[in-house]
């Protein structure tokens, strides 16, 4: 298992149920894909430093996940096909997810 990171760059004219909603499907593929959420990290609404889709604002989301090299493709498939989501990034943290030592 990787660990990767998606930054997610949200409409800033979603609701915060709208928003979840989007969160809570991307979190189904991960899960349907074998892969373990780690981390959301809400970053807020941002001013842009230019406009994306005639917006000067949006709102960022970080997630951090564990999963195969498959996850990605599957995941960023369905990035691409969802409604208000207008830029995404994926980094590769690592090649194997470290053991969590208690």
């Amino acid at each position: 298992m990787r660990k990767f990171e998606t930054l997610l760059l949200l409409s800033p004219e979603l609701s915060a149920e709208n928003r979840e909603g989007i969160l809570n499907a991307l979190t189904a593929v991960l899960e349907r894909e074998k892969g373990v959420m780690l981390e959301v990290d809400h970053w807020g609404m941002r001013d842009l430093a230019y406009p994306v889709r005639k917006q000067m604002r949006g709102y960022y989301v970080r997630l951090v996940y564990d999963g195969p090299a498959t996850l990605v493709a599957e995941l960023e498939r369905n990035i691409r096909i969802t409604d208000g989501i207008y830029k995404f990034v994926t980094v590769k943290l690592a090649d194997e997810a470290a053991e969590e030592v208690a």
